[in-house]
C-alpha cells in the first residue's frame, strides 16, 4: 500500500499559509494612527469656531459641547469595540448589522454606502486639491481642471497603494498622522505659552467663560452637530477586524487610546484659538491664529491641512474598500469584488470600485453637494449598529465576547442617534431628504430579484472569469500558487 499524504504540521501550517485570506497585520500602533487618521481632518483646522457661533460666543458652552460630542464618540466606539472583539470581520457596521438585523438592513446599507461614502472622499480629495494649489496661485482661484486633476491623481495613487500593500498603507497613515498631530501640538502648545504669559485679553476671555448668553436648545443642538462633524471617523477600526493582530485585545485598547487622545487635543487646540482669534472672526481659524502667532512660517497651517486632508482620505480609502469586499462575501456585490490579488492578498478589485465610483463623482462636482442631504444616514446606520447589539446580547447570550460595554451605553447611543437623524429634517425640512429616503427604500428594486430571488445571468460569469485572469485574483479562502507574503 502506497503512503497517504503526510499531515505532518510544517505541512498543514504551509497550506494555512497558502489559503487566500486578508492577513492580520495591523498592529494596536497601526490601529491608533488609523482611527486618529480617520477622525482628525480639516474641520479642526478650519472651521471649529461653527461651535462657538452656534453657541452664541460662550466660551463655556463651547467648550462643553466639544467635551460632550467628543464623549458621544467614546461611547459610540466602546459599542463598536465589543461589536469588533465579538466579530472581527471586514465591514464595520455592514456585517454587524447583517448579523443582528439581518440581510435586507445591511443591503440598504451598503446600497446607500456605495453611493455616498465614495462622494466623501471624491469631497476629500477635491478639497486637498484646493489648499495644495493655492499657495501658487496667491489670491486668485486655482483653475477646476486643475484641482480635478490632481484630485483624481491623488484617489488612484491611494487606491493603487491601498490595493497593493496592507503594511504601506499602514506606514503611509502612521506617518501622515503623525505630520498632523505635529500640527496640532504646535497650535496647542502656542495657546498654552500665551496663556502662561499672562496676556489681559487672553486671560479675559476664560475668567467668566460661561458669563455670555446662554444658547437655546435648537443652536445647542445646532452645535453639537458641528461638534461631532468633527470627531466623524471614530468607526473605521471595526473595518478592517479582520486584519487586526490580536482583535480582542487591539480593538479596544486601541479605541481607548485613540478617542481620548482625540478628545484632549481638540479641547487644547479650541483654547489655544480663543487666545488669539477674535469671537468675529470664524472662517478658516487656524490659519488666523497663524498669522496672529507664527507669522513668519504661518504657510505651516495650510500645508498642515493638506496633509491632514490626504491622511484621512486614505484612511477613508482603506476602510472603504473593505466594506465593498465584506459586501460582495456575502453576496450583496458581484463576486469579483471579494476576490484577493494572488500575491498581495489583497483585496484588490474592491480598492479598483470604491476608486473608480468617486472618480466618477470628481467630474459633476454638484453631484457632491446632494450628499450633504445624506449625512443623516450615516447617524441611522450608527443606531442600527448599537441596536444590533442589543438584539445580539439577548439573542446570542452565549457570544463570545472579549469585551462587553455597558449595557445602556448602546442604549443610550441609539437614542443619541435617532434624535440626529430627526432633527435637522424637523427643523429645516427640505425635499433633497425626500429624495435621499426614496434613494434608500430604492434598494428594494435591487434587493428583490437580485438578493432574495437570486436572479443571475449566466454572460456575468464569463466577464468575472476574464477580469480574474486579467487581475490576477482569486476568491478568498481558495488555494493560491503563491504565497501571501
Amino acid at each position: 500500500m502506497g503512503k497517504g499524504k503526510s499531515d505532518h504540521p510544517k505541512d498543514v501550517k504551509r497550506k494555512e499559509k497558502d489559503k487566500m485570506q486578508l492577513k492580520r497585520s495591523i498592529g494596536y500602533f497601526d490601529g491608533v494612527s488609523f482611527i486618529i487618521g480617520s477622525i482628525v481632518g480639516a474641520g479642526i483646522f478650519v472651521s471649529p469656531m461653527g461651535v462657538l457661533k452656534h453657541s452664541l460666543l460662550n466660551i463655556g458652552v463651547a467648550l462643553t459641547i466639544w467635551t460632550a460630542s467628543g464623549l458621544v464618540s467614546l461611547m459610540g466606539s466602546l459599542c463598536y469595540a465589543e461589536l469588533g472583539t465579538a466579530l472581527p470581520f471586514s465591514g464595520g457596521e455592514y456585517s454587524h448589522i447583517k448579523r443582528g438585523l439581518g440581510s435586507l438592513p445591511a443591503f440598504m446599507f451598503i446600497w446607500t454606502s456605495t453611493f455616498t461614502k465614495p462622494a466623501s472622499n471624491a469631497a476629500r480629495a477635491l478639497l486637498f486639491a484646493e489648499y495644495a494649489t493655492q499657495p501658487f496661485y496667491g489670491i486668485c482661484p486655482a483653475p477646476e481642471v486643475l484641482k480635478k486633476c490632481l484630485a483624481l491623481a491623488v484617489l488612484w495613487s491611494l487606491g493603487i497603494l491601498n490595493g497593493r500593500s496592507v503594511k504601506m498603507a499602514a506606514w503611509v497613515q502612521t506617518v501622515f498622522t503623525l505630520l498632523k498631530m505635529i500640527a496640532l501640538s504646535v497650535i496647542a502648545i502656542g495657546g498654552i505659552v500665551l496663556l502662561i504669559g499672562g496676556r489681559k485679553e487672553s486671560l479675559a476671555r476664560f475668567e467668566d467663560a460661561f458669563g455670555s448668553e446662554i444658547p437655546n436648545a435648537s443652536q445647542v443642538a445646532e452645535a453639537f452637530f458641528q461638534g461631532l462633524y468633527a470627531y466623524g471617523g471614530w468607526w473605521s477600526l471595526n473595518y478592517m477586524a479582520e486584519e487586526m493582530k490580536n482583535p480582542s485585545r487591539n480593538i479596544p485598547l486601541t479605541v481607548m487610546t485613540a478617542v481620548p487622545a482625540v478628545i484632549v487635543f481638540y479641547l487644547l487646540v479650541n483654547i489655544s484659538y480663543l487666545t488669539s482669534v477674535s469671537n468675529s472672526e470664524h472662517v478658516a481659524v487656524a490659519v488666523t491664529w497663524a498669522d496672529r502667532v507664527i507669522p513668519s512660517v504661518a504657510w505651516i497651517i495650510p500645508l498642515s491641512v493638506a496633509v491632514s486632508i490626504f491622511g484621512a482620505l486614505n484612511s477613508s480609502m482603506f476602510t472603504l474598500g473593505r466594506l465593498s469586499y465584506a459586501g460582495s462575501q456575502s453576496g450583496h456585490l458581484p463576486g469579483l469584488i471579494s476576490m484577493l490579488n494572488v500575491h498581495s492578498c489583497t483585496p484588490a478589485p474592491a480598492m479598483i470600485f470604491s476608486t473608480t465610483i468617486a472618480s466618477i463623482f470628481i467630474i459633476p462636482s454638484d453631484l457632491i453637494m446632494l450628499t450633504n442631504y445624506f449625512g443623516f444616514s450615516a447617524w441611522l446606520m450608527i443606531g442600527l449598529t448599537c441596536a444590533s447589539l442589543i438584539v445580539l446580547r439577548y439573542r446570542e447570550p452565549h457570544l463570545h465576547r472579549p469585551y462587553k460595554v455597558f449595557l445602556p451605553i448602546p442604549f443610550v447611543m441609539v437614542a443619541m442617534s435617532f434624535f440626529l437623524v430627526l432633527a435637522p429634517i424637523v427643523w429645516s425640512p427640505n425635499l433633497q431628504y425626500v429624495y435621499a429616503f426614496l434613494f434608500m427604500l430604492g434598494s428594494l428594486i435591487v434587493y428583490l430579484p437580485f438578493i432574495h430571488f437570486k436572479l443571475h445571468f449566466a454572460f456575468l460569469d464569463k466577464i468575472t472569469c476574464h477580469l480574474q485572469l486579467l487581475l490576477e485574483v482569486s476568491p478568498a479562502d481558495g488555494s493560491a500558487e503563491d504565497k501571501c507574503e
